[in-house]
């Protein structure tokens, strides 16, 4: 049943379960300072992002879809808040592990990656935030091309053909996993880092473990952009 909300568009950094109760900041307390300083980076640039607020760019001015989500009229879709979960590197569980199929019938495995940051983004052709933020992701696959960054869409609700299509309308280069008919990528990241609402973006650090989860359409890419060069600069 279509969601009658306007959908919550604020920004919010969320703490991952293991950083709640006194365990947790006692935990937080030990950590090392260039733990501590990526924490606050990433809490300034959501605090930009959070005043600058959605705007349509690119192709999306044309795409009414789009533009109704950018006005804040269209409720036919249920959304992410934009709140951002990071995990620490010590706290992070086993590798993500799949094999599927993208939209231009080639075989994909997470595994082929092995060594570089992986940037999953959970989308399908008629949900309006993924639209809007169609632009900011293929900026980002571009920026990084040549630095050990893939990306990989993941569509969850529909065929190649709808896929290829949206590519196409919106100038993303990189390919998507379909993913409507076994949810094959979905169930591999079941569990506390989930994808729990479309769009949503998960970054795989090097060793293909979840690293941070923006749950949500992006507000602009310099808060993706934040995670993924935090990511990339750990030691694997």
């Amino acid at each position: 049943m279509p969601d009658s909300r306007v959908p919550d568009t604020r920004v919010a950094v969320t703490r991952t379960p293991a950083d709640r109760g006194p365990r947790g900041r006692a935990r937080a307390a030990g950590r090392p300072a260039s733990s501590r300083r990526r924490v606050r980076r990433v809490a300034r640039v959501l605090a930009a992002a959070a005043i600058v607020g959605l705007a349509v760019t690119g192709c999306t001015k044309n795409d009414s879809l789009a533009q109704q989500y950018g006005d804040g009229t269209t409720k036919n879709y249920i959304s992410g808040n934009g709140a951002v979960t990071e995990v620490d590197p010590a706290d992070r569980g086993k590798p993500v592990d799949f094999t599927a199929t993208t939209d231009t019938g080639d075989s994909v495995s997470r595994s082929d990656f092995e060594g570089d940051v992986v940037v999953l983004n959970i989308w399908y052709a008629s949900c309006a935030p993924c639209r809007l933020e169609a632009p900011d992701l293929e900026k980002l696959h571009q920026d990084y091309a040549d630095k050990g960054v893939t990306f990989l869409g993941v569509n969850v609700r529909d065929q190649a053909d709808t896929a290829l299509a949206f590519s196409r309308k919106f100038g993303v280069t990189y390919p998507s996993i379909i993913d409507t008919n076994d949810a094959t990528v979905q169930l591999s990241l079941a569990g506390t880092i989930a994808p729990n609402s479309v769009p949503t973006t998960i970054v795989l650090d090097q060793q293909g473990r979840i690293a941070a989860r923006i749950l949500g359409g992006l507000d602009g890419p310099s808060i993706l952009n934040t995670l993924v060069s935090d990511t990339l600069a750990e030691k694997s």
